[in-house]
């Protein structure tokens, strides 16, 4: 049996526990987005993608509680293509930087699936995939 090792080892959602995803896998995530009919959006949170609370003691108040959004939730999207062209855009213009992609169900009004789709390097090479547990 393992242990979890909790220093420095964040994980993201149900994928960040497996190796990172290829562009290949990630387009077949985004065809499964689309033929859904689901609201693709990207995020990204260049803080290391931890939550923080530099109001902590004001109680109920959410300081960090959101990641930064990536234009606007791609209402109406057909093209897997455009996902993937803003994927490489925001990627681009934030490299340093966690990316997830997360996908809303209009009718059910909630989330349905989201996924990292970069890591900063500086994450990718501090905690390789093996080393996660002792």
């Amino acid at each position: 049996m393992m242990v979890w090792t909790p220093v420095n080892n964040k994980m993201f959602e149900t994928f960040s526990y497996l190796p990172p995803l290829t562009d290949e896998q990630i387009a077949a995530q985004v065809d499964y987005i689309v033929a859904n009919g689901w609201i693709p959006c990207l995020e990204f949170a260049t803080d290391h993608g931890f939550v923080y609370r530099e109001h902590h003691n004001s109680p109920g108040y959410y300081d960090g509680r959101y990641w930064t959004m990536w234009k606007l939730p791609m209402f109406g999207c057909r093209d897997p293509m455009q996902v993937l062209r803003e994927i490489v855009a925001c990627t681009k213009a934030f490299p340093d930087a966690y990316v997830r992609l997360v996908a809303f169900d209009n009718q059910k009004q909630v989330q349905i699936m989201g996924f990292l789709v970069q890591r900063p390097k500086t994450a990718r090479d501090f905690q390789p995939a093996n080393k996660r547990s002792v």
